[in-house]
């Protein structure tokens, strides 16, 4: 008892120095942090102080020259394009509102106004200063630029009968040759029609290819930075393969060179993609991440090129989608965008049918008719446990089973002492006797990983719980915050503590307690602490979660301790397990061709054994 508090003791006063250590490490990097940028600030100030104002203006004045000479000897026969003012026109419908500019003749940015970012305003999709979109053009002979940098007229914005709305930007060149985006934008509509004119396309493009050149700043939309990253892709779907993604951490270039109808980049719950009717015929893309200091996630960069027919003129009809990873919304394009919500990816891509078939039919059933997520999420949860309940017991039972052999087993070991393969034969021989399948209480932990893993998708990917409270929770797709830590805890803890996340590893410590005390007493040291060590694991897992996820977890805890309780109390009658398994071994035997091998192959390693020791005694 005494090594035991020892130990106890040790292991808090190593925990509480775990702890000071990182806040120590924490707080002087960031003292480090910041000498070093008051030490970059006074450099850069004294080298400024060092120009004298006169030169200041005359190197800008020269750079600005210079700039604008380039600009226009790369319009070419657009010269009139090469210099201008943008002026951006704005487009509104019920779900969005379309800020489009006259450089590049371009869609600049969308806010969603069904939906608000960490900052409470309006979610912004694009928009970024380095933003840009658009192809590259001959402008004359060995002269070529971008659509992007390029001034178009003034925008002439006219309303269909049908309630939508059209926006077109034109540039003429001097030979003729002109160049017409054209953008239609429809109520109740995320998608946003993008047709590009154009008159003189021969000469304009190269092999008539035009290759799409699109930039765009990806925006922090989740109070955390790290978990959306995680949840950010690069999303294409060829016309070959279907739905595919690369993850955006990497940072890797991915290449497509099959057809593809549609690329875009996705976050955890939004996305911006381009469509093309004609299909891309191959391209590539890149996100790179941002540092976690500033209110954007990626810069994410691609080119796709599309091979036009060889004509005069041509039309090529590309679609934007600017808008929410809502599955309704995207399912109702039919053209594969539903894929883009990650109900199920990766080794666990087969939990995204759980989702589809089961868990999302459930869950929008139950929010048809009750208003708090928070109590739909528990219904589900009482749903899912009543519907596995069945195994529950059938696990439940067969521990029992083994309860009411183990004073047999502890006879057999102390008859076998260290004959492994002879106890094995006889307890396996005790087992088919007393009808105990010892395997049986694995079913409903095996059954529990497709499940967490599907409601962990279906959390992570379900834009509905976004926003949404409960209880204390401002938002059940994010993690809930009980304290802010001054430091960041390592092992993907985070600089918080949740407590959804407590009473979730609670619960769990809790049916671990009442577990061991319902189970022989383990020979294995270590296996005796194993179920307390894995709440403690627990901990690290779910702090980042969301916490429609540790709700879950912590209401399904709660809900298995009854069911154990119930089932262990009232149920389950150990006297009439033991006549039932008198019953059993008084009965014929059926032994099934498996038990039949399995024990044949135990018998063949038996004489074995006998006949390894048989020769050891003769030497």
């Amino acid at each position: 008892m005494n090594m035991d508090r020892t130990t106890v003791i040790g292991m808090v006063l190593l925990a509480i120095l775990f702890f000071m250590f990182f806040w120590y490490t924490n707080k002087q990097q960031q003292g480090i942090a910041e000498y070093q940028k008051h030490i970059a600030d006074s450099t850069k100030k004294a080298n400024d102080a060092k120009i004298k104002p006169a030169d200041k203006i005359a190197a800008f004045k020269d750079s600005l020259q210079r700039d604008t000479a380039a600009k226009i000897s790369a319009a070419g026969n657009f010269t009139d394009a090469a210099i201008g003012t943008e002026t951006l026109t704005v487009i509104e419908t019920d779900l969005i509102k379309a800020t489009f500019s006259n450089k590049g003749g371009s869609l600049k940015s969308v806010q969603l106004k069904q939906y608000k970012g960490p900052d409470s305003l309006p979610v912004l999709l694009s928009g970024g200063d380095n933003d840009k979109l658009g192809y590259t053009i001959n402008t004359a002979p060995n002269q070529s630029a971008e659509t992007s940098t390029l001034f178009f007229g003034n925008a002439v914005v006219t309303k269909n009968g049908d309630s939508a709305q059209t926006i077109s930007y034109t540039i003429n060149g001097q030979d003729g040759q002109s160049i017409t985006h054209q953008y239609t934008i429809r109520n109740a509509n995320y998608m946003i029609d993008w047709n590009i004119l154009l008159n003189g396309a021969d000469k304009l493009l190269t092999s008539n290819a035009m290759n799409l050149h699109w930039d765009v700043q990806m925006h922090l939309q989740q109070v955390s930075h790290a978990y959306e990253v995680q949840q950010s892709r690069f999303v294409y779907y060829e016309s070959q393969d279907g739905f595919d993604y690369s993850s955006a951490a990497s940072g890797t270039s991915v290449a497509l060179e099959q057809p593809t109808n549609w690329f875009g980049f996705k976050q955890q719950f939004f996305n911006t993609s381009i469509l093309s009717k004609d299909k891309f015929v191959s391209g590539n893309a890149q996100m790179t991440l941002l540092p976690d200091t500033l209110p954007q996630l990626f810069n994410a960069t691609a080119t796709m090129k599309v091979q036009l027919p060889a004509s005069a003129t041509a039309n090529v009809p590309l679609q934007l989608y600017y808008g929410p990873n809502e599955y309704e919304t995207l399912l109702a394009y039919n053209n594969g965008m539903e894929n883009v919500v990650d109900l199920g990816s990766g080794i666990f891509s087969f939990v995204k049918y759980i989702n589809r078939w089961a868990v999302m039919p459930v869950f929008n059933f139950f929010a048809s008719f009750i208003n708090s997520f928070g109590w739909v999420i528990a219904l589900l949860t009482l749903l899912i446990r009543g519907v596995t309940s069945p195994l529950t017991y059938k696990s439940y039972l067969s521990g029992a089973k083994m309860r009411v052999l183990k004073p047999e087993l502890d006879a057999l070991k102390l008859k076998f002492g260290s004959d492994q393969q002879g106890f094995a034969m006889e307890q396996m021989k005790l087992f088919r006797e007393a009808g105990v399948n010892p395997l049986g209480g694995c079913m409903p932990a095996l059954l529990q990983i497709p499940i967490f893993f599907a409601l962990y998708s279906f959390f992570s990917s379900n834009i509905g719980i976004r926003g949404q409270s409960f209880l204390w929770v401002k938002d059940l797709s994010s993690y809930d915050v009980l304290v802010h830590l001054p430091f960041t805890v390592p092992f993907n803890f985070g600089d918080h503590i949740s407590l959804f996340t407590l009473t979730a590893v609670a619960t769990s410590f809790l049916i671990s307690i009442y577990n061991m005390s319902m189970t022989p007493t383990q020979d294995n040291p270590a296996m005796k602490y194993m179920p307390y060590i894995f709440p403690f694991i627990l901990l690290f897992v779910f702090n980042r979660l969301p916490s429609a996820l540790t709700w879950y977890y912590t209401v399904s805890n709660i809900i298995t301790l009854g069911i154990q309780f119930t089932i262990q109390t009232y149920i389950i009658d150990h006297d009439k397990i033991l006549a039932q398994i008198e019953a059993k071994r008084k009965a014929p035997k059926k032994v099934s061709k498996f038990q039949e091998r399995y024990g044949q192959m135990m018998e063949s390693q038996k004489k074995l054994q006998d006949l390894k020791e048989k020769t050891k005694g003769k030497k």
